[in-house]
């Protein structure tokens, strides 16, 4: 158990550290301010402070998140509350602290009636708690505040924030979360076909052939291709597999390029195999070639990403066609699942399911719902179209629909996911 949870962690971690730092890393390009960088939710476990963002780890490690400036509510300042004030020497307000913890010696202690972090950056208050008049302060625009939980964040002057930046940076931000997923996952199955020592090729070319099989009795060879069966064109591997799967014990008329690049005809009946499942599919004993090249290995991260793709917008495609199944989604209880057999399987299964889970994190983020990446780059659509953004309210409430909408999705997710692996 501790093996598959740090495989887990190991996984999620990375896929999401990849995720945000292309927000993160685009935002910062922008001139956007990115006062958090946390890996995981809820209650904070460690944090460190670097130049204008604090990095914290959260204890659920479910997610993360760039927190950027005008991107999410400030926090918890109010009228009325009693807060800490730290002077600089031209007596700017350079940190306030909103604890409710021991005075400092150093600090200042007011009562807060009034404050502006965004435009006019100051704060008004009633010193030490007292009836009269208020004092107002300046605030740096680089000042710091501390949140209840002790997270240190730097206040987000109005120049400073998401909605300041021009549209395509804001484009470029939502977009790089994705983006950098599937980068991740080009470059985990390349590093794969490395340690592998090449990549299986999909072309429908004989690698080997068993011995007293069905393929070495019609006189199949290495390096053979298979251009037809039963006059049906063959272009791929799979295509090939296929159709002699589903063929056991039937005479198939095969037509085959020879190496010398001459072409027989060939009369090939498939044995029958029975898979673990009881099925019976036909074979006929051949592997596919195996590409060792430089090239080979490198493109297998575009290829091999690429089919992924595919596949997933295959499923997301039947839901259409073949109605909605919560069995074609999977949360984080079925990744942690599946990190049991990872764990096994060692470096290649781990790096094979950081590209495969990195993809589809990628895809899904894209999905042109409020709250996700995609959902966010709708609005920057909308927003070109009609030359102006949405009112803050619209686009509150457009939000609100979203995340309420995921929340939901992700509890009948979770809990199919605790039904078929744990339940069952």
């Amino acid at each position: 158990m501790i093996q598959t949870i740090l495989v887990f962690l190991l996984v999620f971690g990375i896929i999401v550290i990849v995720h945000e730092f292309g927000h993160f890393y685009f935002a910062k390009r922008a001139g956007i301010l990115v006062r958090e960088f946390s890996v995981g939710f809820g209650p904070k476990l460690f944090y460190h402070r670097k130049g204008e963002t604090t990095y914290t780890v959260r204890m659920l490690p479910v997610g993360g998140y760039v927190r950027m400036a005008g991107y999410e509510e400030e926090a918890d300042l109010r009228a009325g509350m009693p807060v800490s004030l730290y002077l600089n020497d031209q007596n700017e307000v350079e940190k306030i602290d909103i604890q409710n913890k021991v005075q400092d010696v150093n600090s200042l202690p007011i009562e807060v009636t009034s404050f502006d972090l965004e435009d006019s950056m100051f704060i008004s208050g009633r010193v030490d708690g007292s009836t009269e008049e208020t004092q107002t302060y300046t605030v740096s625009s680089t000042a710091l505040l501390i949140e209840q939980d002790g997270t240190i964040l730097q206040v987000a002057p109005r120049n400073r924030q998401f909605q300041s930046a021009s549209l395509i940076n804001r484009i470029l931000t939502n977009f790089a979360g994705p983006l950098n997923n599937f980068i991740l996952s080009i470059v985990a199955f390349s590093i794969l076909g490395f340690l592998q020592g090449g990549v299986m090729s999909d072309e429908p070319v004989i690698g080997q052939v068993e011995e007293s099989s069905p393929a070495a009795e019609a006189g199949l060879e290495t390096g053979d291709r298979i251009l037809s069966i039963e006059e049906t064109e063959v272009d791929s591997w799979i295509q090939m597999l296929t159709i002699i799967n589903e063929s056991p014990n039937e005479s198939l008329q095969v037509t085959v390029q020879k190496s010398d690049e001459s072409t027989v005809e060939k009369s090939i009946t498939p044995e029958t195999f029975e898979t673990e499942q009881g099925t019976e599919v036909g074979r006929i004993g051949i592997v596919n070639d195996i590409d060792r090249s430089f090239f080979g290995k490198l493109s297998y991260g575009f290829t091999r990403t690429w089919d992924i793709i595919t596949q997933i917008f295959t499923i997301l495609g039947s839901f259409f066609t073949g109605g909605f199944s919560l069995d074609k989604l999977g949360g984080p209880v079925a990744i942690y699942a599946t990190s049991e057999t990872v764990a096994q399987s060692g470096l290649i299964g781990i790096i094979s399911f950081i590209g495969l889970l990195s993809v589809n994190l990628g895809i899904m983020n894209l999905l042109p719902i409020p709250a996700l990446d995609g959902g966010k780059l709708l609005l920057n659509i909308i927003e070109g179209v009609r030359r102006k953004p949405l009112s803050e309210e619209k686009e509150g409430i457009i939000t609100l629909v979203g995340v309420g909408f995921l929340l939901v999705l992700m509890l009948a997710v979770t809990w199919n996911d605790i039904q078929t692996f744990f339940l069952n």
